[in-house]
């Protein structure tokens, strides 16, 4: 076996075999052999998901053809559950469990095979991660799948209660988009709801993530629902409200801001300098900020900075970064500094021109400068 340097490496032959046990534990008259065979064949030359789908393609090919009797072995078949939270089995083994079962889900499966599936990956769950196996039964058993879901918002298991959020999420990253619950996330809504006081920061992640994705269709809906929410108070609630957010604070939301105590800010005197205001790519400028409170209160402050990066047609891209939350009284003057790299990383390169840079302080643009960035002499 090669050394395992990139995800793909996970499913190897050793992978296939270590699943064929425990399958073959499993199941009498596993037929182990074609399970091998079939799994196993130019695995070496598909990616990632390929691969996972090919494992899975064996798994159909040689489990019952009855849902029900291939889910009871397949939860036999799972190893011991996981002992803390964020934490997954090495060797990605049991991602094909997920696969298959997402692959077996079709509109006619009887309730008592929905349910047989997603008791599966309840199990499932525990070991690795269900959330992308539990989509198609959301998209084709919806009320039947979500009443599921709903009725495990309080089980002992910090991954089963973040599967509950982490399979509805409208926009899981590597997964399929819930299309209905885009447009309507009102069922979902539900189980955040229950989720909101988890005492688990690893559920308490995945319902902030599932709000700012419905925040990017929603965001009125979902500022609301985070305004009671931290109004109503708790700090695991108020930990996922600021998470939630954080979108709609970027790009300046006063609705959003105010719900964190960022009003529209009054009587201030800000500035913003740039020094080098010309630096070669690769090089870095110091950004210098005074902000004066002029007014008689003290102001609750975010203070970030927008940097319009030129891009290769010569238009320009807005990055907002964080800077600094402060409450700064009546009369007080503070003044913020940062160093400013201008060079190449891996999701971003520099281009040549005027980047326009911006001070921005709950929400709203109060200051401004600029760098010219030129190509560099070296070589």
């Amino acid at each position: 076996m090669s050394e395992r340097t990139a995800f793909k490496d996970w499913f190897d032959d050793a992978a296939v075999e270590e699943l064929a046990g425990r399958l073959a534990g499993a199941f009498e008259g596993f037929q182990r052999r074609r399970f091998i065979h079939t799994a196993s064949a130019g695995l070496e030359d598909l990616e990632m998901m390929d691969r996972v789908r090919q494992i899975a393609g064996a798994m159909s090919e040689t489990l019952p053809v009855e849902l029900g009797a291939a889910c009871a072995g397949l939860r036999e078949a799972l190893p011991p559950v996981l002992e803390t939270d964020e934490q997954i089995t090495g060797g990605y083994v049991l991602w094909p469990v997920g696969q298959y079962l997402a692959d077996r889900c079709r509109p006619d499966l009887s309730p008592a095979e929905v349910d047989a599936a997603l008791e599966s990956m309840e199990e499932l769950t525990q070991r690795f991660t269900s959330e992308f196996a539990v989509r198609p039964y959301v998209e084709q058993h919806a009320e039947q799948t979500l009443a599921f879901l709903l009725a495990r918002v309080d089980h002992p298991s910090a991954h089963v209660r973040r599967w509950c959020s982490e399979g509805t999420r409208p926009r899981l990253p590597w997964g399929r988009k819930l299309k209905e619950l885009e447009a309507d996330p009102g069922p979902a809504l539900e189980i955040l709801e229950a989720l909101r006081s988890d005492p688990e920061r690893y559920v308490q992640r995945s319902v902030a993530n599932h709000l700012n994705d419905i925040a990017k269709a929603h965001p009125e809906r979902v500022v609301e629902l985070c305004d009671r929410w931290w109004r109503e108070g708790g700090e695991a609630t108020q930990w996922i409200v600021r998470h939630a957010l954080r979108s709609l604070v970027k790009q300046g939301d006063p609705t959003a801001l105010a719900v964190l105590g960022f009003a529209a800010p009054r009587r201030l005197d800000a500035r913003l300098a740039v020094d080098p205001e010309r630096l070669e790519i690769g090089g870095s400028a110091v950004l210098r900020a005074r902000v004066s409170n002029r007014s008689r209160r003290e102001q609750a402050l975010m203070i970030d900075f927008v940097v319009h990066y030129v891009k290769a047609s010569g238009k320009s891209s807005p990055k907002v970064f964080k800077w600094k939350q402060v409450e700064v009284a009546a009369g007080d003057t503070m003044k913020l500094e940062k160093r400013l790299a201008f060079r190449h990383v891996s999701i971003r390169r520099i281009h040549p021109g005027t980047h326009r840079i911006e001070l921005q302080i709950n929400g709203q643009v109060v200051g401004q400068s600029q760098v010219e960035i030129e190509v560099s002499r070296k070589g």
